[in-house]
């Protein structure tokens, strides 16, 4: 299967790659020769960039940020990670990114992603994300058309859960 690379991939395509249920929002990519470590697999620090390169795909996709006007948009910072490394990872092994939100509150959410490769899930990440407001003067709560896309895309039930 060719994969289109930092392009959102449908539902099928998520499928045809290994990933067993498909996620609101999936990349794919491959592992570059930068990445690896002396013991030639992916350095552990990669993941997080991963990680990272998906959250802002997802944060432009989902309308939160598009990180083009510093004066209205909000500062979107990580309060809290969690990572889970599950299978090593080598060079030019293609891979898909899985990003959603699973929970919020008034101004902060929690998301899952994951990593995929060969059928299998490779890492874990879950994070809180906090919005603050545009200057960094306090909390920020969630647009009404984000909560939105919230339930109707990623599936979060309309109750607020805490992180």
């Amino acid at each position: 299967m060719t994969l289109p690379y930092l392009t959102p991939l449908s539902p099928d395509q998520q499928r045809a790659f290994g990933v067993p249920d498909p996620w609101p929002l999936a990349i794919a990519d491959r592992v570059r020769f930068s990445e690896l470590d002396p013991l030639n697999h992916v350095n552990n620090v990669a993941y997080l960039i991963w990680f990272e390169t998906a959250r802002v795909a997802y944060f432009k996709h989902v309308g939160i940020s598009r990180y083009k006007d510093e004066a209205v948009e909000p500062r979107i910072v990580i309060r809290r990670g969690e990572m889970d490394w599950l299978q090593e990872m080598r060079a030019d092994e293609d891979y898909v990114l899985l990003s959603r939100t699973v929970g919020f509150r008034n101004t902060s959410f929690t998301m899952q992603q994951e990593i995929w490769s060969g059928g299998t899930k490779r890492a874990a990440f879950t994070c809180v994300i906090v919005l603050l407001q545009p200057d960094g003067s306090g909390r920020m709560p969630i647009p009404p058309h984000i909560i939105e896309h919230f339930h109707a895309v990623d599936g979060v039930e309309r109750h607020v859960d805490a992180p």
